[in-house]
C-alpha cells in the first residue's frame, strides 16, 4: 500500500532536513515485552505480511535534484526483509535494563537513508522466559496514534487467530532516474499551484465575511499574527540553569503506573489524564532542580498535538509540535496541574495550528543551524499516546508491557506515556549530556507520580 500522498508534507520535510544534525533525529523506538518467545518463523511471516499491507514499510525516501520539491516516497526495488529484521539473545541475567540499553544503542544509530526507515529486532533470553520485540521507526512513517493503528497489521486479539488468508501481493518496485524525479517533482509543484484558485475562493469568501463583520475580522487577524509569532519565536537559551549541554549520548529508562490510579487522580482533581501525566513530569523536574540546588519557576516544553481526523490515512504524521512554558515552581500538585491544563487548552486552540505546514515550509529555507539552535534550547518533550486497551498477541506470545521512547530532538529529555491493557508505561529518553545523573532524575519522576497517584487515593477515601 503506497502512502496516500507520495510527497512529504512540509512539516515532515522539516524533520527530515533537520537530521543533518544527529541530535535532531526523529527516531522512535518501542520495546514490546512478550510473556514468552514467539515462534520466529511465524512472527517473521507476520512481519512480511504487514510490509505488504501497511503504508510505508516498503517505501524509501527520494529527493528530487536541487530540492525543487519535498522528498517523496517510492517502493524500494531492493527491499529485503532480512535487512530490516534481526533475531538475537540478551546475555544473562536478561534484565529490562539490558534490553533498554540495547534499544537505546539502536535508537541513537541513524537509518540507512537509501532503504525503508524501520528495523525490528526479536530479543530472546529475558528473565522469566520472556522475550521482546524492539521496533525502531522513523517518525516520518507515522505518528503515535497512527502507529497504534499500524500495530493492527502485526498483532492479534487472540493467541491463535483464524487463518489470515493468502499472503497479499507485494507492491511493485519503482525505479526512478534523476530526470524522472525532476519531472515528477515539477508536476507535483504544478498540482500544488493548481490548488491556488481554491485558496483564492476561500480568501474571497473570508473577505466577504470580513466586510460584514470588520471588527471581528481585524481581531482574528491580529490574533493569528500573534499566534504565528508565538509559534516561531526564537529561543536563544534554555530555561533550566543546569540541563544545558547536549550530546548524542542517551539513556533509556522506564516505569509503570496503573491506568486506574491515574484516572482516579484525574477525577479527584477534575482534570484529564494528560494533565495528570504532564503534572507528574513537571513535578519530577521540580524535584530534580531543587535537589541539584537550582530551583526554577518555569521550563520550556514541546508537546505534540494531534490534528488527525477520522478520514486521515494511518501513514504519515498528523501532529503539530507546540512549544510553551510550564510551571515547575508550584509545589501544590493540583494547582500546578490546573495551570498546565489551561496552558494545554491555549496551545490546542492556537490560531496558527491550521497553518503549521505553511510555517514549516518557511522554516525549511532557513539555515539548519538557526532552527536547530532553537530546538536545542527546549528543556523537555512529553507525549501521551492512547494505546490498546485489551491484551494483544504476537505469533502466539502475549504482549505484557509496551514502552515507547521518543526522540529528544535537541531537548534534555523526552517522556512518553503509552497506555496498554490497564497500565501506563512511561518511557524516558534522557540526554546524559544535559542530565548526567539520570538515576536521580528517574527517582524524582517516580516520586512525583506517586504523589499524583496519592491524590486519587485521598479522593476515594474522602
Amino acid at each position: 500500500m503506497a502512502p496516500t500522498n507520495a510527497y512529504m508534507s512540509d512539516s515532515d520535510a522539516f524533520s527530515w532536513y533537520m537530521e543533518a544534525d544527529p541530535l535532531l533525529r526523529s527516531t522512535v523506538v518501542s520495546v514490546v515485552v512478550l510473556d514468552h518467545s514467539p515462534d520466529p518463523s511465524r512472527m517473521f511471516e507476520r512481519i512480511e505480511r504487514a510490509t505488504r499491507m501497511a503504508p510505508g514499510f516498503r517505501h524509501r525516501v527520494l529527493q528530487a535534484p536541487w530540492r525543487i520539491a519535498n522528498p517523496r516516497w517510492a517502493v524500494d526495488r531492493d527491499f529485503s526483509l532480512e535487512f530490516h529484521t534481526r533475531h538475537l539473545g540478551v546475555p544473562a541475567p536478561g534484565t529490562l535494563g539490558q534490553l533498554f540499553e540495547y534499544a537505546c544503542q539502536t535508537g541513537m544509530a541513524g537509518f540507512d537513508r537509501d532503504r525503508p526507515l524501520w528495523e525490528f529486532t526479536l530479543v530472546d533470553g529475558l528473565e522469566g522466559g520472556r522475550a521482546a520485540l524492539i521496533l525502531k521507526m522513523h517518525h516520518a512513517l507515522t505518528d503515535g496514534i497512527g502507529g497504534m493503528e499500524m500495530a493492527k497489521y502485526l498483532f492479534d486479539l487472540e493467541p491463535d487467530p483464524a487463518t489470515l488468508g493468502p499472503m497479499p501481493e507485494a507492491p511493485g518496485a519503482e525505479q526512478w532516474s534523476s530526470v524522472d524525479l525532476a519531472r515528477d517533482a515539477l508536476c507535483h509543484n504544478v498540482r500544488r499551484i493548481a490548488h491556488i484558485p481554491r485558496s483564492i475562493i476561500e480568501t474571497n469568501q473570508a473577505a466577504l465575511r470580513a466586510l460584514r463583520h470588520p471588527v471581528t475580522a481585524v481581531e482574528n487577524c491580529v490574533e493569528l499574527v500573534r499566534s504565528v509569532a508565538r509559534t516561531v519565536q526564537p529561543v536563544r537559551s534554555t530555561l533550566s540553569p543546569i540541563m544545558k549541554d547536549r550530546r548524542l549520548a542517551w539513556h533509556y529508562e522506564a516505569f509503570t503506573v496503573p491506568l486506574d490510579s491515574l484516572r482516579r487522580a484525574a477525577r479527584a482533581s477534575g482534570l484529564t489524564l494528560n494533565d495528570i501525566f504532564l503534572g507528574s513530569i513537571s513535578g519530577g523536574l521540580l524535584r530534580y532542580h531543587e535537589r541539584r540546588g537550582f530551583p526554577v519557576d518555569e521550563l520550556r516544553l514541546t508537546m505534540p498535538i494531534s490534528i488527525r481526523t477520522p478520514d486521515d490515512p494511518i501513514g504519515g504524521n498528523r501532529i503539530t509540535l507546540m512549544r510553551f512554558k510550564v510551571p515547575t515552581g508550584l509545589h501544590d500538585p493540583v494547582e500546578r496541574m490546573r495551570r498546565i491544563h489551561q496552558l494545554c487548552l491555549n496551545a490546542r486552540h492556537e490560531a496558527a495550528i491550521p497553518y503549521t505546514n505553511t510555517i514549516a515550509a518557511a522554516l525549511n529555507v532557513l539555515p539548519r543551524g538557526v532552527v536547530g539552535g532553537m530546538l536545542k534550547h527546549v528543556d523537555f518533550l512529553a507525549s501521551n499516546v492512547p494505546g490498546i486497551d485489551v491484551p494483544v498477541y504476537l505469533a502466539g506470545a502475549r504482549v505484557a508491557e509496551w514502552y515507547a521512547f521518543g526522540p529528544t530532538i535537541g531537548s534534555a529529555l523526552n517522556a512518553t506515556l503509552v497506555s496498554y491493557d490497564g497500565s501506563c508505561f512511561v518511557g524516558v529518553n534522557v540526554d546524559t549530556g544535559a542530565i548526567p545523573d539520570d538515576d536521580l532524575m528517574m527517582e524524582c519522576l517516580r516520586e512525583s507520580f506517586r504523589e499524583i497517584v496519592a491524590l486519587g487515593v485521598a479522593g476515594t477515601d474522602g
